[in-house]
């Protein structure tokens, strides 16, 4: 297939750009910088310069591929109800293009993002599937998610801490099973499909800060909810607090998709500390 991916030189899609050239199909990339294009030359994808603002070029690129795998959304954005908003438009933009033509269009839900979700399941005639990720997407090349900042708030406040007895469990997946996952939805997911990016179900969060107190010798440290968001921040102080376990079974037998990569925590010993 001829492949247009958004967000296609990010963490995640740049891994969803190589398994996708693995597997034979062309990938188109949507890139708004030379050093992205630079970097999807290099994988083996076609360029397409633009940004998810840019709704006519969304739409003729949409229009002249085979399938679509949008992963972009404007993560840096101060105002997350405008990122969301912006990716509803992008979604109703593609979709409209695809609508009667069974071409696959899978897409990613977000926190809130619900009328996205909802927008692109919609769609007639269309294989459309909404990827849900864990809490924890891992990788030895990950700089922005929530293991590196775990990391930075336990060496700027000389503790790793938990909250309560850090029973709360999180839920994550690492970044090559997840692209396999982008993979085996554009091939044969079915229609309407809702499908659950989980490899580690929950990983306790007292576990977590164990590993990352161990590699930089700092005291492991249970902290009330009610001091969470001054040491975590309120977003991170919210989330740390929260039990979210969450299975991929159903998706594992839809797609006969299974998670073959690294666990979090195994992951997080071999890769975070050695910078």
């Amino acid at each position: 297939m001829r492949v247009f991916v958004t967000g296609a030189t990010g963490f995640i899609g740049s891994a969803v750009v190589h398994e996708l050239i693995g597997a034979c199909h062309t990938v188109i990339g949507l890139t708004r910088s030379n050093k992205g294009a630079d970097v999807l030359s290099k994988a083996g994808a076609e360029v397409h310069y633009g940004t998810l603002d840019d709704l006519d070029s969304l739409r003729s690129t949409a229009a002249a591929v085979d399938g679509v795998i949008h992963l972009a959304f404007q993560h840096g954005s101060s105002d997350f109800a405008a990122a969301l908003t912006t990716d509803l438009h992008a979604i109703e933009t593609m979709g409209a293009v695809l609508v009667g033509t069974g071409k696959p269009f899978v897409t990613t839900a977000h926190l809130n993002g619900e009328a996205s979700d909802n927008a692109v399941l919609a769609l007639a005639g269309v294989r459309s599937s909404v990827v849900s990720l864990s809490l924890s997407v891992h990788d030895q090349d990950d700089r922005g998610g929530f293991m590196p900042r775990l990391i930075a708030i336990a060496r700027a406040k000389s503790i790793s801490a938990y909250i309560g007895d850090g029973s709360n469990r999180w839920p994550a997946v690492h970044r090559l099973d997840a692209a396999r996952l982008y993979r085996l939805a554009l091939e044969i997911a079915p229609a309407g499909s809702r499908l659950d990016g989980v490899g580690d179900e929950g990983v306790p969060f007292r576990d977590i800060a164990s590993v990352i107190g161990r590699h930089l010798n700092l005291p492991v440290v249970s902290i009330s909810r009610e001091e969470a968001d001054a040491h975590f921040g309120s977003f991170l102080g919210a989330v740390a607090a929260r039990d979210l376990p969450r299975s991929s079974a159903l998706t594992q037998e839809l797609l006969g998709w299974q998670p073959m990569h690294l666990r979090l925590l195994p992951d997080l010993e071999q890769h975070y500390f050695i910078n």
